[in-house]
């Protein structure tokens, strides 16, 4: 797993054997922090990293500036990780939770500007997600919800759906509820 930008742009970090998460490819990242740079100024914004895995995509956004950064995993193995690269970084803005998704959704009384999911592709009930986020009232005024996934879902008739890009076998599906 690598950092493709900002303060620790080019730092790797390697999970091991009992890893299981399937990280967001750097070809992924890069796309989708260029139109994320772009658009918002990240030291101004809270994200949420929900299904974190490496924790890759939250490191990101701390690489590039963001106020915090909350990541939940459910995996104590990955959970662990996610901890020990916080630790070699000295990372001060962040938080872990070691927790289901679901359950934390209905339980955090944050809002966040920013929220990203990239769940298993084989979660059960993945097309649910979206609205497990967007039904909640964590997304604060004019934030964004990024979900990854796989070709095989379409969110463009979902409510608060605004853009579908692509990156590879990678798809991240926009979503606003303002």
């Amino acid at each position: 797993m690598r950092i493709v930008g900002g303060k620790y742009g080019g730092r790797m970090f390697h999970p091991g054997k009992k890893f299981k998460a399937r990280p967001t490819t750097d070809v992924a990242k890069e796309g989708l922090f260029n139109i994320l740079e772009n658009r918002y100024d990240f030291s101004t914004k809270k994200v949420l990293d929900l299904f974190s895995g490496t924790g890759s995509v939250a490191y990101e956004f701390i690489s590039r500036g963001c106020e915090h950064a909350t990541m939940v995993e459910n995996n104590f193995n990955h959970y662990k990780f996610i901890l020990e690269v916080i630790d070699i970084l000295k990372i001060e803005n962040a938080k872990v939770f070691k927790a289901d998704v679901f359950k934390f959704l209905n339980k955090s009384p944050e809002l966040f500007n920013i929220i990203f999911a990239d769940p298993p592709f084989d979660l059960p009930k993945f097309e649910s997600v979206a609205d497990a986020v967007l039904e909640t009232e964590l997304l604060a005024p004019e934030g964004v919800f990024i979900l990854e996934h796989p070709k095989e879902y379409d969110f463009s008739q979902h409510q608060y759906f605004k853009e579908l890009r692509k990156y590879g076998k990678v798809n991240f599906s926009f979503f606003e509820k303002d």
